[in-house]
């Protein structure tokens, strides 16, 4: 199946178009845009921001302005959305604009270098293809579809085309019972913990825990005081028992870096020792390959349910799935997008 038959590469069209790009965002992730535009010789006409966030700054030499500011300047003109949001508010904004004026989304990995363009999709056309194949219901096929196409074209609606909320997914799909064996690998503060108990009327067997970050940890702590048969672990985990640096700096997106913090990382089948797990939530900022690695004998003697970010690299969506089959074919895979702009949020759920 070619999923981008017809379709123009966002990368392609920002290259092409004659009108003045503005950027929509001025942190990490327009960082990133902005050096992909450096590689493709594309001159960005100027910055923008939401209008609570204009205060006359700069970023990369560009004076930061409004919305209205370029409706001034400008007769046409594309916007480029170079920011993350979940906040419903935020969200009913973007779409707005893009209701108003030309606007796309260049997609950028939260990790990695590999940017979802026109060479990154024929050198693993295969693996798209197969993986595809593997999803076990419709709306896991229509999600995986849409989020291909929306890495590819940066086109808004394919998002909103495809997402559902998290309960469709723990009442279809996870149906997480009273006695379940937890393991939440990027615990943060607490708030994936508290997600699990909701949907186990707080009950469970037991919670085994890794958050790498001290700070969050420290808060992971006060957090589960009270909490019984629960076991904490200031570690990030991998695929071999290790030190790494971490950017602590970032909180809940602590991770992997060159430089940084050193912090202790290891394989959840050594902390586990052959403990029985149920169910596991990976949310790792990346290092989930390495992860599913590090916990390889877990997932094939006892094929905990798993709750898997799949949209940290832009091969995660079909890498993700392939390396599971690999490890123990007997999963069923299944994919959902929860409301979020880009298309983080997009999960893969396997039982």
């Amino acid at each position: 199946m070619n999923f981008i038959e017809n379709q123009r590469s966002v990368w392609t069209y920002l290259t092409d178009t004659d009108k003045p790009i503005v950027l929509y965002g001025m942190g990490d992730g327009a960082d990133k845009v902005l050096r992909e535009f450096e590689k493709l010789n594309i001159s960005p006409y100027g910055v923008m921001a939401s209008d609570d966030f204009v205060r006359g700054q700069s970023f990369h030499g560009f004076t930061v302005k409004k919305l209205s500011d370029f409706e001034s300047e400008l007769s046409d003109f594309t916007i480029a959305l170079c920011f993350a949001s979940q906040l419903p508010d935020v969200m009913e904004h973007i779409r707005a604009i893009a209701e108003k004026h030309d606007l796309v989304v260049p997609s950028v990995p939260v990790f990695g270098d590999n940017i979802f363009n026109k060479q990154f999709y024929n050198k693993y056309e295969a693996e798209i293809n197969e993986a595809y194949s593997l999803l076990s219901d419709e709306q896991s096929r229509k999600v995986y579809a849409e989020i291909i196409r929306f890495q590819y074209t940066g086109d808004l609606s394919c998002l909103k085309a495809c997402e559902t909320d998290k309960d469709e997914a723990f009442g279809s799909i996870l149906k997480l019972g009273e006695n379940e064996s937890y393991l939440d690998l990027g615990a943060y503060n607490g708030d994936t913990i508290d997600e699990f108990l909701s949907y186990t009327n707080g009950r469970y067997s037991s919670i085994t825990a890794f958050e790498p970050n001290k700070k969050s940890f420290d808060k992971l702590k006060q957090h589960c005081a009270d909490m019984e048969n629960i076991s904490l672990w200031q570690l990030g985990s991998y695929s071999e028992n290790t030190q790494l640096n971490f950017n602590t700096k970032s909180g809940r997106n602590c991770a992997i870096t060159d430089d940084g913090v050193p912090i202790q990382v290891a394989k959840a089948d050594t902390i586990l020792c052959g403990k029985r797990i149920t169910y596991a939530k990976l949310d790792v900022e990346g290092a989930e390959k390495e992860t599913f690695v590090g916990m390889q004998n877990t997932l094939r003697l006892f094929r905990p349910k798993l709750n898997v970010a799949a949209y940290h690299r832009s091969e995660d969506i079909f890498s993700l799935i392939l390396q599971l089959r690999n490890i123990n074919p007997e999963y069923r895979f299944y994919l959902r997008h929860h409301p979020y702009i880009p298309h983080w949020d997009t999960n893969l759920y396997c039982v």
